[in-house]
């Protein structure tokens, strides 16, 4: 009771401290910052801590906190906005909001899904915070408790929504995920040391980085879908007004409605932040399928607008940084890349994290927990008032707003390793995405195995080496690990029962048997697809086969596990009349929403010719690789102009007086946003062969000297 009477004394006082008006002023100056972070595709918190922390140097250690805790706790915040208005995540940790935010934006209820996201997130947020306040000396021994095997477990468990999220394609989004887990694979081993598929490029030595790939699979193909369409996301300024006016108390009292769904989320996001090294990226993901598989009715309604999809995602992704903070405090380890940032803040402010951080230092501690409360607040504040300016973006025709948005796309994407393989990247995984979104392909399982790839495969070498087989097949009954077999067993039946599911609707092996049709196969693009997923795994396991053993096991396993399930799907698709699962009476309802639900955005143009989708998509394409030629040819930031110019006045016809000021507008945010103050470095002109050579003494490359007229690096 002493220890309680004790806390709460600490707790006030911070609130006291953090109370000044200077803290207070570098604390609202933080969410700012963590606003405008979060609305660029690319940026988000990392970036904002690495940018932030030289400025603390002087400043005294409760400003510092707060000034790094506000910019850091919000970005999840403002990142819905461009998820809901155009399925573009402003940050990884909003991909999963992409899937219900956006069809709600579509369907005129963005100020409802603004609504219900922000809402959330400050519960969300408040929840970690408060979780954060009261657990760092409950969950201590708890903390200790956990080795790599039981992080092993975690991180299986979330492969195991793979299933979830495959809508009513289990079999392709188990095989997607396989496919995600290898591109996690890619790169340099760090236990052998082994170059696994780098294909002779120093770029892929790191792997593949996180934001092109998910900036790439999810919102290139939405813009994509946009070019086809030719159509603004809303109609007119009067009914976007009345939406956010009218949606987003909707919004709220949705939030309040779906309290326990709230709630919950928020334990599970603030739970799976303080596990170090499971990461943001995956905790949207996870909520996201577990409310999908306990919300009565999900199946019917999820990734096709429904507010709950919303609610799981915002939820939970700003609840993990009150999470994450519990083991940064308790251990000084991480318990996300931003946090091992702000241990830098520590060692700069003389603090020490662990038992002093619970004792004399108490009042540092629960200022971080009212600077992490009060951020939240404030930032889901700020979006509630300027929600309106934000969604009138969503009445622009696309010739205006579909290269400004590319524009910020190219430049966040490039913030994955600063490397012009960003890119490559970008336009490669987009091209997937959209092929995948129109033949009906899972992407988030992907999404989910590029983030947890890695980690399956570090805590798998970490466990054999240190436990040997005891931490699965234990020879004592002291020896069992009870957290592991239970997320083990976990796991196994959320990828397994699906499958059964469907086996059993079709009336077992026996009725997939009997409804086979060798004599009429079904060839189409999809069978082209699949033949051609198989021969890049088929091309990945042979490649595989020279590295050193203990460099392959793992991706042989994943691989050839994927390839059997892939030739199992195709077998299913080109020799049934109808999908598994499917052979119930067509009056059935439930097989109906089988043969519905897929948990991916709604394509657009479905009704359009075959012929015009495919012309526009080349067109499409063709604007991207004409950006990426030029931005090589002379570099990123005159590309942006030369870009939104031709853009504009090709698609468009719009009149050179808006075209000029858009793309000096453009071109003046990323100077000035990403240039002067962030002082990112930009890509290098790739051909620097072409010279203006006028004699011996005069020569330059023409890219340098245009970008010396841009004032660029």
């Amino acid at each position: 009771m002493d220890y309680l009477m004790l806390m709460a004394t600490n707790a006030a006082d911070a609130l006291v401290i953090i109370s000044n008006p200077m803290r207070l002023f570098f604390l609202f100056s933080g969410v700012i910052i963590g606003l405008i972070l979060g609305v660029i595709p690319g940026l988000g918190g990392l970036v904002g801590m690495a940018l932030l922390l030289p400025f603390t140097f002087d400043m005294d250690k409760f400003a510092a906190f707060a000034f790094l805790l506000g910019m850091g706790s919000v970005t999840t915040t403002s990142d819905t906005i461009p998820a809901v208005l155009f399925g573009v995540p402003g940050t990884t940790g909003s991909a999963a909001t992409v899937l219900d935010g956006h069809p709600l934006a579509r369907q005129g209820q963005a100020g409802r899904a603004y609504g219900a996201a922000y809402t959330a997130s400050m519960i969300g947020g408040i929840f970690g915070a408060l979780l954060l306040g009261v657990s760092i000396p409950l969950l201590r021994p708890v903390m200790l408790y956990l080795g790599s095997p039981e992080l092993l477990s975690f991180s299986v468990f979330g492969l195991s929504m793979v299933a979830v999220l495959s809508g009513s394609s289990p079999m392709r989004g188990i095989a997607a995920a396989c496919l995600g887990l290898l591109i996690a694979m890619i790169g340099s081993d760090p236990q052998t040391g082994t170059l696994r598929w780098t294909l002779d490029s120093l770029y892929l030595w790191d792997g593949l980085p996180l934001v092109p790939v998910t900036i790439g699979l999810f919102a290139l193909p939405e813009l994509a879908d946009m070019a086809i369409v030719r159509t603004s996301i809303a109609t007119n300024i009067d009914s976007v007004r009345d939406d956010v006016k009218r949606g987003q108390w909707q919004g709220v009292k949705d939030t309040f409605e779906n309290w326990w769904l709230v709630i919950r989320v928020a334990w599970l996001g603030a739970a799976l932040g303080a596990i170090p090294g499971l990461g943001a990226a995956i905790v949207d993901w996870v909520a996201y399928g577990h409310a999908a598989r306990t919300e009565k009715g999900a199946e019917e309604t999820f990734g096709k607008g429904d507010i709950r999809g919303v609610l799981a995602s915002e939820g939970s992704n700003n609840a993990k940084e009150g999470g994450a903070l519990v083991p940064t405090i308790a251990f000084g380890v991480p318990g996300s890349a931003s946090m091992a940032i702000l241990l830098g803040a520590f060692l700069i402010h003389g603090l020490v994290p662990g038992p002093d951080m619970l004792t004399k230092n108490l009042d540092v501690t629960y200022s971080m927990v009212w600077s992490v409360a009060i951020a939240n607040v404030l930032g889901a504040g700020l979006c509630f008032m300027f929600s309106f300016q934000f969604a009138k973006l969503a009445i622009l025709r696309y010739s205006i707003i579909m290269p400004l948005i590319l524009c910020v796309v190219f430049v966040g994407a490039f913030q994955g390793s600063r490397q012009w393989g960003d890119i490559y990247t970008l336009l490669i995984f987009g091209t997937v995405g959209w092929i995948m979104k129109r033949l009906g392909w899972p992407r988030p399982p992907v999404i989910l195995g590029v983030v947890l790839g890695d980690i399956v495969e570090r805590y798998m070498f970490i466990s054999v080496e240190r436990y040997g087989t005891e931490w699965i097949f234990p020879t004592e009954f002291k020896n069992i690990r009870w957290v592991v077999l239970g997320m083990f067993g976990l796991a196994i039946w959320g990828l397994l029962r699906p499958l059964f599911k469907e086996l059993s609707h079709a009336g077992g092996v026996g009725g997939i048997l009997k409804s086979l049709q060798p004599s009429k196969p079904h060839l189409d693009i999809q069978t082209v697809f699949y033949i051609a997923f198989i021969g890049l795994l088929g091309y990945m396991m042979y490649e595989a086969s020279t590295w050193n053993h203990d460099a392959r096991i793992i991706p042989n396993i994943v691989g050839y596990f994927g390839l059997g399930i892939l030739t199992l799907s195709l077998v299913n698709y080109t020799f049934k009349s109808v999908e598994l699962g499917a052979t119930q009476s067509s009056d059935d309802p439930e097989a109906k929403v089988r043969r519905n639900l897929h948990l991916d955005l709604a394509v657009r143009g479905g009704d359009m010719p075959k012929k015009l989708i495919a012309l526009r998509a080349i067109g499409y394409l063709s604007w991207l690789l004409g950006f990426l030629l030029v931005a090589a040819l002379i570099g990123m930031i005159p590309a942006l102009f030369i870009f939104v110019i031709a853009y504009m006045r090709v698609e468009g016809n719009e009149p050179w007086k808006l075209t000029l000021a858009c793309a000096f507008g453009i071109t003046a945010f990323s100077i000035i946003l990403f240039d002067k103050l962030l002082s990112l470095p930009w890509p290098q002109v790739e051909f620097v062969d072409l010279y203006i050579v006028f004699d011996e003494k005069v020569q330059q490359p023409i890219g340098n000297w245009i970008q010396g007229l841009f004032g660029a690096k």
